[in-house]
């Protein structure tokens, strides 16, 4: 396995920045959509696809969730040297994303309109979020599995090309977007066609690594077991749900948004959205980074290496979360510019006052995020999970609930922030307990 190279810090590298690149990537893809979508077609279509988000970000999670889950497994075993037993688990899991994918087909396009007037479609936008919805739909399988094999890709030991496959995805989305959305005019269907047809080369293209006869994870004979789906959901579970909770922030602040503000505040809380889940991936990137090396060197039972790793994580993640904040506020009018035109000069306006306030949150959330994924990594899931819970579902709805009492609509602006801080103080609480019953910190900044 190429899970061990010249050093601990050299591997850390190898595997985080096509981690991190990745991830950005992914990210561009919704972000490339609403641009061409915008420009394209209008501000208002952006609102549509904005609203249809939460299902593309609930189809990443459920690929997040047997990936990590299955892929930690599949490390630790590489690690005790049960490589049989890793080809099981790797065989059990693609089978697994494939028919639950195909459900999610089924159930979306047969209530397409019920979720998306859940998802918080109205008489204007409903039309555009069902054309979305549907199409997308038609491509989940490939969703699905084009994120689960890229983390499976990274395990087995190759993260750069899994970086350069999602990359081409991402350039094929690019020009097809720009095919269908700007020269035949197709609108929103044109948008979600090209994003799923580039997923589908994108699956095509893993497959050609899987078939090749340097992978060491091979499609086997095996016996379905219910214990290993179970600790697979079990291990994977926050990643999933830490994927999703962009997805879930999105459905609450629409909901909020529509409630106390307007339609038009939908296009700057879009806007902040692309920014804000370019970070929330990064910092997820970085925990997906470093979970092959952690679950593998926890296999072998080296605390001494996966708590280095840990550090390094950290210390690389608060780099990345200043970064965030600084470029995200010289950057917010250009960006703003770019999905409203010159004619909402007011709308412009409250986009980049909605944009310097989301930024404050960015400063907190790799501390988060990169905790829950070490948890993860160490199969510590109830630590995990109650952060990704905390992070992505019950503090931003107590945070909006919380600060549109006192403050009406200006408030939804602050509850990202307050969410953030909220969780913050959950997992400095989670690490003491933690360091009390297994100690993973000792001496891990002089390692």
């Amino acid at each position: 396995m190429k899970l061990e190279g010249k050093s601990l810090k050299h591997d850390f590298f190898r595997f985080i920045i096509p981690s991190l690149m990745a991830q950005w990537v992914y990210a561009l893809y919704t972000m490339v959509d609403g641009l061409f979508v915008a420009r394209g077609v209008s501000e208002l279509a952006l609102s549509g696809v904005n609203i249809a988000m939460p299902f593309l970000t609930l189809l990443f999670s459920v690929a997040l969730l047997f990936a990590v889950g299955s892929s930690t497994i599949i490390a630790i075993l590489l690690g005790e040297k049960k490589e049989r037993k890793a080809r099981e688990v790797f065989t059990q899991n693609i089978l697994i994303v494939i028919i639950v994918s195909i459900l999610i087909t089924a159930i979306t396009l047969w209530r397409s309109k019920d979720i998306a007037l859940f998802l918080g479609a109205t008489k204007l936008t409903l039309e555009y979020v069902q054309t979305y919805l549907n199409t997308i739909a038609c491509f989940s399988v490939f969703f699905v599995c084009s994120y689960s094999l890229e983390v499976l890709v990274k395990t087995d030991g190759y993260p750069m090309k899994a970086t350069v496959i999602v990359s081409a995805g991402a350039v094929l989305n690019c020009i097809l977007d720009y095919v269908f959305v700007i020269l035949l005019q197709k609108g929103v269907w044109g948008a979600a066609f090209a994003t799923g047809l580039s997923q589908l080369a994108v699956v095509l293209l893993y497959l050609t690594h899987f078939c090749s006869k340097n992978t060491h994870m091979k499609l086997v004979e095996f016996t379905p077991s219910l214990s290993l789906l179970w600790r697979t959901v079990k291990t994977g579970l926050s990643s999933g749900i830490t994927e999703l909770s962009p997805g879930i922030a999105i459905y609450l602040f629409n909901h909020a948004i529509l409630t106390y503000l307007n339609e038009e505040a939908v296009v700057s809380y879009t806007i902040v959205t692309y920014v804000s889940t370019i970070v929330v991936m990064s910092m997820a990137g970085i925990a997906q980074g470093i979970q092959p090396l952690v679950s593998y060197h926890y296999g072998k039972n080296s605390p001494d290496k996966y708590r280095r790793l840990l550090w390094y994580a950290l210390c690389f993640g608060s780099v990345c979360s200043v970064a965030a904040f600084a470029v995200s506020r010289m950057a917010a009018a250009p960006l703003v510019h770019l999905f409203v035109s010159p004619g909402l000069a007011g709308l412009r306006a409250d986009s980049i006052r909605v944009f310097y306030i989301f930024s404050y949150s960015f400063l907190l959330c790799g501390f988060n995020i990169i905790i829950g994924g070490f948890f993860t990594a160490v199969e510590y899931p109830r630590a995990s999970m109650s952060i990704s819970l905390g992070r992505g579902v019950l503090f931003v709805a107590l945070s909006l609930k919380a600060l549109t009492a006192l403050f009406q609509g200006d408030g939804i602006w602050w509850s990202a922030l307050l969410s953030e801080a909220m969780c913050f103080l959950l997992t400095l609480i989670l690490c003491h307990s933690y360091k009390s019953v297994r100690n993973p910190w000792e001496n891990v900044s002089q390692s």
